[in-house]
Order: C-alpha cells, then structure tokens, then sequence
C-alpha cells in the first residue's frame, strides 16, 4: 500500500521527492506532493524527510 498525503497539511517543500530512493512521489499541478502508488515500495523513506508530518503510512 502506497502512502497518504494530507494535500492540506502538505505545503510544497518538495523534500519527499528528494527522499524517495525510487522515484514514486512528485509535484502535482498545485504544487502538493502526489504518490505513484504503481512506484512506491511503502519504505517511509518520505514520512521521515516531510517536515510538516503531511505524510503517513
């Protein structure tokens, strides 16, 4: 199972995509972090790198 982003929580920063080891999160159009969840391998490398905790398992 993909992670969940809380879009309102999120605030664009980014960091997650930069901490994915496999390249499943990015920018969506309103500049909110999205998950692939076709990608995603569910490590929780990105719960740990978003600093607002818009992210979870």
């Amino acid at each position: 199972m993909a992670v969940t982003i809380d879009k309102d929580a999120c605030i664009g920063c980014a960091a997650c995509v930069g901490g994915c080891p496999v390249g499943a999160l990015s920018m969506d159009d309103e500049g909110k972090s999205t998950c692939d969840e076709g990608t995603c391998i569910d490590c929780g490398s990105c719960v740990g790198t978003c600093p607002v905790g818009a992210i979870s398992q």
